[in-house]
């Protein structure tokens, strides 16, 4: 015997032996998320409040605790961060994708606002003491959650203030100092000691560093420039976009002259275009593929174009031309993109006698940046990334994460951070290391859309664009109010997981589903299983995808 049920338009087969299950699963945005984060579970905190027993106020508290969990600079990273988990947002195709990242900003300024301190998670203090190299994304992670779990730990920087890239190359515009520093501090008021302007391979070394320490975290970075290896390219008017940058948040006085060539697709090319804009040059931005190719955010691209920067696409340079030591034009080479390749890439190639002078007062090389180690005791190649393992781990006693690796973006640098705590606690305290979750993932496809109500997008506030230039420092992007972060929350779809829609409740037959007593997000009901006839009505209106089927025969 078998009931037959419509799922999506289409009729499903259900043999009369299938119960309903309850099975979490991993939502799409989470499975496209650098760092890993349960997005969904502190959006779920605001959009269920009101069936938890929670005001607003204590929701965005709870969230914030959440988040945290994961990310202790939510308010940095919801600046900066590309937010690959929106592209896979069951929602994005119906009425736009949840504005994640502007949701994890609201949540890192309102932390801020309201000088929420940082969850502990020790019971006791253990005496092995920790170093963490460097004050970059992931050493702060690694140096947080070892301080939270009852470590002592000392960071050693060869700046003067940290934060590593964070501070010395993302611009104000897009990252106010007062930000990253109170971030910063939230993480070093955990009993961190800092130790500035310590270069270790050069002050101090590693080896005096491990007779010291119990363990040690390599965050060393990736700061050496990649240059392009043609000819007029040394001397003065060309510059490393990360040494630019730097220079340029520093407030140090730069020449760069009227007309600039900036060279790269990423976004460091990006922000130092954008950043040579606030300088009051004219800029144009040579890349050697297309604009679909381009590795920087769509939305970084679009500004910087709204500001006046130029694009060369499918162009590279094949030398500089000076006038005795002065730039004054750059020898443009057209490029075609080929065929894909068995891995699907379309690589560029130059097209013959297809070569163009472009003027130029300076250049800014912006194609990659190279491991920044030269330190002899370190005993590091100083032209390879790292390699660990998918922990981190070196060696014992030895780990790291960021840029170490290869170059990255600041999310998954806090999440490698945070894997390597969780490694290193684990070898310290003897203990087996704990295993990776492998929840099973839901797709779009499995999510009822039609279900949900129509939510537009909110849209992220911005200061007007005749007021982008007046200030170089002025932050374009704004924060959500208040009450668009609500309205924005309650727009997840809660996939894979319970969020009391009470569907399965009403529409059992037997009454096979009963409240629990203290509810919280994703724990609204219990199934009595010797209840369920097998109908698979629960399943089929389900609108997040959380019940599924269990075939018992056998």
């Amino acid at each position: 015997m078998s009931a037959t049920r419509t799922r999506h338009g289409g009729p499903v087969e259900l043999p009369f032996q299938v119960l309903a299950r309850q099975s979490e699963k991993m939502p799409p945005c989470q499975a496209r998320c650098p760092n890993s984060g349960d997005i969904r579970s502190w959006l779920g905190i605001i959009a269920q409040r009101g069936r938890n027993g929670l005001s607003l106020d204590e929701a965005y508290d709870k969230a914030w605790r959440r988040l945290v969990e994961f990310n202790p600079m939510p308010a940095t990273i919801g600046r900066i961060c590309p937010h690959p988990c929106e592209d896979l947002c069951s929602r994005a195709e119906k009425d736009g994708a949840v504005s994640i990242n502007a949701m994890e900003r609201f949540l890192g300024d309102w932390g801020l606002s309201r000088a929420l301190e940082l969850p502990q998670r020790a019971t006791e203090r253990f005496p092995e003491s920790v170093a963490v190299i460097g004050t970059g994304p992931a050493s702060l992670s690694f140096a947080y959650q070892m301080a939270r779990r009852g470590y002592p730990v000392t960071m050693y920087d060869k700046d003067q203030q940290p934060g590593g890239m964070l501070r010395h190359a993302i611009p104000d515009y897009r990252l106010p100092r007062t930000i990253l520093d109170a971030e910063v501090e939230r993480i070093l008021a955990l009993d961190i000691s800092l130790h500035s302007n310590v270069e270790i391979g050069h002050d101090e070394s590693l080896q005096a560093l491990r007779d010291e320490h119990a363990m040690i975290f390599l965050g060393l970075g990736a700061q050496a420039p990649k240059y392009l290896g043609i000819p007029g390219e040394k001397g003065p008017g060309v510059i490393a976009g990360i040494g630019y940058l730097r220079q340029h948040k520093d407030l140090d006085e730069i020449e760069l002259g009227a007309q600039v060539l900036v060279i790269g697709g990423g976004n460091t090319a990006i922000d130092a275009a954008r950043s040579a804009r606030r300088d009051g040059a004219r800029v144009t931005l040579v890349y050697r593929r297309g604009e679909s190719e381009m590795p920087a955010a769509q939305q970084e691209i679009d500004d910087a174009r709204q500001e006046g920067v130029e694009f060369r696409f499918l162009s590279t340079p094949a030398r500089i031309i000076r006038d005795r030591d002065r730039v004054r034009q750059v020898e443009i080479q057209g490029m075609r993109l080929t065929e894909p390749d068995a891995d699907g890439r379309r690589r560029p190639e130059p097209v013959p006698g297809e070569l163009e002078q472009l003027p130029a007062d300076s250049v800014i090389v912006a194609v990659s940046q190279m491991p920044g180690w030269r330190a002899a005791d370190l005993g590091l190649d100083s032209e390879s990334w790292l390699q660990a393992d998918d922990e981190g781990k070196l060696e014992r006693g030895l780990f790291t994460g960021g840029d170490d690796l290869g170059p990255g973006i600041a999310s998954r640098a806090i999440a490698q951070g945070r894997r390597a705590a969780e490694s290193a606690h684990a070898e310290l305290r003897g203990l087996a290391p704990a295993p990776r979750p492998r929840t099973l993932r839901i797709t779009h496809e499995s999510v009822r859309t039609d279900y949900y109500a129509d939510r537009p997008r909110s849209q992220t506030p911005r200061r007007p664009e005749e007021e982008w230039l007046t200030d170089p420092a002025v932050e374009i992007d704004l924060t959500l109010s208040y009450e668009q972060a609500s309205e924005e929350a309650a727009r997840c779809m809660s996939c894979g997981l319970c969020f009391d829609c009470q569907q399965c409740y009403m529409y059992c037959n037997p009454g096979g589903f009963t409240r629990v007593a203290e509810t919280r997000p994703g724990h609204y009901f219990v199934m009595a299983l010797d209840l369920c006839e097998g109908c698979g009505k629960c399943i089929e209106l389900c609108p997040c995808g959380y019940l599924e089927a269990r075939d018992t025969a056998g």
